[in-house]
């Protein structure tokens, strides 16, 4: 059984930079400003020999509306409800507040295993803030510095028990068995074999502030898992999220609005957009989210190019259907300017889909789907140079200063997006239009609708590379040799 560690607390007593330490990479987004974490973010904690999943949660703060404080705020308390432990911090510069205290009694109430940690307890300023929590009730605070890595050492000593009666639990309960198959008595028996988990399918749903990308998300894993709510910007940082989506695995990531850069002037904001600029990076199929009211602003096309350049998969989704009156005149001006807008992704999947009541979400799956397997496709040596004859014929390439560019030869070079070489004369003066030509025919001719193609043109080298040297002499050996004779 895995342990799952919450770690919960004010906002600002630096649980980020606590989460970042314990998995060993920063995922969180940390600011000095306090309430920059607002959803929950997972990652797969490692203290010496302890493995365990550790929850990065938003602050608590005395809210119970439906402000954003207060879905924040639920959504930490439903982390505290499922986590195994939870790691409850203060700030020992600050010393103990009205607020720990408040948090403190729920803790007791809703947690069975609580360990209390004075965070910022470096230094002798810390010394008063580390005595007053003992007066929390919880125990003796682990002195910790997030930052910079202290106290480490102490907080494994007080999560190492836990885990081991989780395990020794574990173990009583698990049903006892009499046989053990190996795995060729198992195929005898006619057991099924152990299936490998699949490598999951990466996916980013990137988009402006407010298009919905967090609903969306939440209506596939059919829970409220994401912060959401009518204000844009909710979401600061790139949520990866592991789901199982009928039947096909896969990790997507939530990312923040991206506006335009002018706009951009916040810190905050800043690191959020770098935060989903690289999880488009690491992403293998891009889904690009844009408002039905206000679809291809200037902003979703770049947010699509960007995602094109980076060679990605794109599905381009259109959110909020639900709402639209009349549904086949706007459809039809949809596809109009999808295709006027955006060339470099002609043939992408343009979905509708509404994240509130859920509708479209089977095409939007089924659209993944394909645009990854396209994204994938290799074609044969053999095909590609049949096929590269024909253009040829069809189209010859042009003569710059009346001397021909000969094409001889065609391959793929690569795939994740496919990646193509062909061998000719005067690469250097192939014009651009000769070159879509070239991609508009694979994508027609190879079914690669949408998906980024690279074409590269390379010299063949066919110069005789000893034409022009010298012939070698007779070495003084053969000299020798022949005065004797």
């Amino acid at each position: 059984m895995s342990l799952t560690l919450a770690i919960v607390g004010r906002p600002n007593v630096g649980k980020s930079t606590l989460f970042n330490r314990l998995v060993g990479k920063r995922l969180a987004l940390v600011d000095d400003q306090p309430g920059v974490t607002r959803d929950l973010r997972e990652g797969e904690g490692r203290l010496g020999d302890l493995r365990f999943t550790v929850v990065d949660t938003a602050g608590l703060e005395e809210a119970t509306d439906d402000s954003l404080q207060g879905r924040m705020r639920r959504l930490t308390e439903r982390a505290v409800d499922m986590a195994d432990v939870c790691l409850f911090m203060i700030d020992a510069r600050a010393g103990v507040t009205p607020t720990d205290e408040l948090f403190a009694d729920i803790l007791r109430k809703r947690s069975d295993h609580v360990i209390l940690a004075a965070n910022k307890a470096e230094g002798s300023a810390a010394d008063a803030g580390v005595i007053e929590a003992y007066a929390l009730g919880l125990g003796e605070p682990v002195r910790l510095s997030a930052e910079h890595g202290e106290g480490l050492n102490d907080l494994y000593s007080q999560l190492m028990p836990v885990a081991d009666r989780m395990a020794e639990e574990a173990e009583r309960i698990a049903p006892e068995t009499d046989v053990d198959l190996d795995e060729d008595e198992a195929a005898e028996a006619g057991a099924a074999p152990a299936i490998t988990a699949a490598k999951p399918l990466q996916v980013a749903v990137v988009g402006r502030p407010n298009a919905g990308k967090s609903t969306l998300i939440n209506k596939i894993l059919g829970e409220e898992r994401l912060l959401t709510g009518p204000e844009a910007g909710i979401t600061r940082d790139a949520i990866s999220l592991r789901i199982d989506w009928k039947g096909t695995p896969m990790r997507v990531f939530d990312t923040a609005g991206m506006r335009k850069k002018a706009k951009v002037q916040e810190k905050l904001e800043k690191l959020s957009v770098s935060d989903g600029l690289r999880a488009v990076k690491f992403a293998e199929v891009v889904v690009v989210l844009l408002d039905a009211a206000i679809p291809f602003e200037q902003q979703d096309l770049r947010i699509a190019d960007l995602a094109e350049r980076e060679g990605r998969a794109v599905v381009v989704a259109v959110n909020k259907w639900d709402i639209e009156d009349s549904k086949q005149e706007k459809l039809r001006d949809l596809k109009e300017a999808f295709n006027r807008l955006l060339p470099q992704l002609r043939g992408a999947p343009l979905i509708t889909v509404s994240a509130k009541t859920g509708r479209g979400l089977d095409r939007l799956h089924d659209a993944i789907l394909r645009a990854h397997d396209v994204w994938n496709r290799r074609v044969t040596t053999a095909a590609l140079n049949r096929w590269l004859t024909a253009m040829l014929e069809q189209h010859p390439p042009p003569a710059p200063a009346g001397r021909r560019i000969k094409l001889r030869y065609m391959t793929q070079a690569k795939t994740r997006p496919p990646g193509f070489v062909v061998m000719c004369s005067h690469p250097d003066k192939m014009p651009d239009s000769y070159t879509r030509y070239l991609v508009n025919g694979l994508r027609e001719d190879f079914d690669m609708p949408g998906t980024p193609i690279r074409l590269t043109m390379r010299g063949q080298g066919d110069k005789n590379p000893y034409k022009g040297k010298k012939k070698a002499g007779p070495s003084k050996l053969r000299k020798h040799l022949k005065g004797r004779a």
